[in-house]
């Protein structure tokens, strides 16, 4: 059982509008959490398709929200800067969901094997599976910046797989999105699992849709 990180296990989302509104007080709370999450999608996006390095992505988030604050054009000294206590505050702020440990343990006892792929910074993402205390439940972890491919290629699943010595059809994959996640890991050979935490979307039908890893145990039992 391979889980997805952020949004799944960690609450990302939190994460980061806690740490945005307290990086700017005085900026509307509302708009500046909506603008922050845009400019972050639309960075990693070109971090994941090579168009950006690490800190490159980093930059292209402040620079313009900045901008648009009506804070000037930032060079990369200063947007470096602000980003280096943005993280300490998003750090600060990384919990996992109420229903990860308990969830992990019940499989873990069970004798299903557990990890993670994750799209993203291999070093950041294993210091959010250590700060959340889960290194010892998910034993084996996999990040695009290590693996020369990011979800929703199929290449990540199997390069997971195999070094598992699995079968893909032996393996289920649970993460928060519908296409990057589930369906990409279902078109790779996997179980693809659907974790919709709002519980407002459609029924994909095509892949199992839970609202809760509380739902994991018996989705998994009945296939």
């Amino acid at each position: 059982m391979l889980f997805d990180l952020d949004g799944t296990l960690l609450d990302h989302d939190t994460a980061c509008s806690e740490a945005i509104v307290a990086s700017f007080p005085d900026a509307d709370p509302e708009w500046l959490v909506h603008r922050w999450a845009e400019l972050s999608e639309e960075a990693v996006d070109r971090y994941l398709a090579g168009e950006l390095d690490f800190t490159g992505q980093r930059r292209a988030r402040i620079v313009p929200l900045a901008r648009e604050l009506g804070l000037g054009t930032w060079d990369a000294t200063r947007a470096d800067a602000w980003i280096a206590d943005y993280v300490r505050r998003y750090e600060d702020a990384w919990r996992p969901y109420p229903d990860a440990f308990g969830t992990l343990r019940t499989l873990a006892a069970s004798g299903v094997r557990l990890g993670v792929i994750t799209n993203g910074q291999a070093a950041q993402q294993r210091a959010k599976i250590a700060r959340l205390g889960l290194t010892e439940l998910l034993p084996y972890v996999l990040a695009s910046s290590e693996a020369a491919a990011a979800k929703p290629s199929a290449a990540i699943f199997h390069t997971a797989c195999d070094a598992l010595g699995l079968a893909p059809e032996t393996v289920a994959y649970v993460g928060d999105r519908l296409a990057t996640d589930a369906r990409a890991a279902a078109s790779a050979g996997l179980t693809g699992i659907w974790l919709d935490r709002p519980g407002t979307g459609p029924d994909p039908r095509d892949v199992p849709r839970i609202t809760t890893l509380r739902a994991l145990p018996p989705v998994l039992a009945r296939r």
